[in-house]
């Protein structure tokens, strides 16, 4: 979070930040960026995915600057080229400037099933030699030999997952395709300022629907543009993701923690707490916490997800 704060000041000042976070995290946003105006903060009571959290930053930007760009960035990325990064996000806001909903596609450098995908449509232009295309499509998280004919097709990238448009763009096109949520977004914004903002934001909240800008907007808009891109770009999705982030000795392992191994490899070990012992194993990610031990193949990673629902269909809620 402090680094997607940090590499965005060289386009913009501290008071055009926002943070949208969950209730809980509050103590920790403050603590971690001191510096954030208590005003440019915003607590959501309960999470409800990322179409309501950016319509909730999207009002709140909507009193003063409803004509003006939001860049919406996930605070959970790593990006390696900030410098050109930013260059993308200066072209990228030029396009939002006519009114296109942005995204970011990312160079694929592998089958990746985890992320989503963008197909490109017609070229529109270039930007400061910044390509950008008219979206075709979008495709969540393909299986394998999908990933691989996408590969081979040249014309999809991952999705980024950051989107840049303006404010009244992206509050038209709720109210268009997501017709619901607008309504509560508007309840929301006329006790914007009132001393019953905190009591309308809960009661509202209690029944907006759990959906992803992706899917409620982004899939079904008919003016979506895309800049491919590369700029050092991870959004460390599985624990596996981080063999590509950390440091890794000699045979390809990436240890955190106390290990111990003979003709281990490209392997993955967290244990903060404790010895893990290997031996002959290869392209694994172990990962032991205080209650549970995480043993699978490197590319089986993503999967973890699936073990989570699991765990919630047996009710094991102490474990998630």
């Amino acid at each position: 979070m402090q680094a997607t704060y940090d590499r965005i000041l060289p386009l913009v000042p501290p008071q055009r930040v926002l943070v949208v976070t969950g209730d809980p995290y509050l103590p920790l946003v403050r603590e971690q960026l001191p510096d954030l105006s208590e005003r440019n903060l915003i607590a959501e009571p309960k999470g409800r995915g990322s179409a309501p959290a950016i319509g909730l930053a999207a009002i709140h930007l909507a009193r003063s600057h409803p004509k003006e760009v939001m860049i919406c960035l996930p605070a959970d990325h790593v990006i390696t080229q900030e410098d050109k990064f930013r260059c993308v996000l200066q072209a990228a806001t030029e396009v939002a400037e006519g009114g296109y909903l942005v995204t970011l596609g990312i160079q694929p450098c592998g089958p990746e099933t985890g992320y989503g995908y963008i197909q490109t449509d017609e070229y529109l232009e270039s930007i400061s030699g910044h390509e950008v295309y008219k979206v075709k499509r979008f495709t969540e998280k393909p299986a394998r030999n999908t990933a691989e004919a996408f590969l081979r097709s040249g014309d999809y990238f991952w999705n980024s997952g950051i989107f840049i448009w303006r404010v009244d763009t992206i509050l038209g096109e709720i109210e268009r395709l997501m017709p619901k949520l607008y309504a509560q977004l508007l309840e929301i914004k006329e006790a914007l300022g009132s001393g019953e903002e905190s009591q309308v934001l809960e009661s509202v909240w209690e029944s907006v629907e759990p959906e992803t800008i992706d899917y409620g907007i982004m899939e079904k808009a008919i003016k979506v543009a895309v800049l491919p891109s590369s700029f050092g770009w991870s959004d460390v999705g599985s624990w596996a993701s981080l063999i590509e982030l950390l440091p890794a000795d000699g045979e390809g392992n990436v240890i955190v923690g106390d290990h111990i191994g003979l003709d281990t490899k490209g392997t993955l070990i967290v244990s903060p707490k404790r010895l893990v012992a290997t031996i002959g194993v290869k392209d694994l990610v172990i990962v032991d916490t205080e209650d549970a031990i995480l043993v699978c193949s490197r590319d089986r990673a993503e999967d973890v997800k699936r073990l989570v629902a699991e765990l919630e269909k047996k009710r094991r809620e102490e474990l998630l």
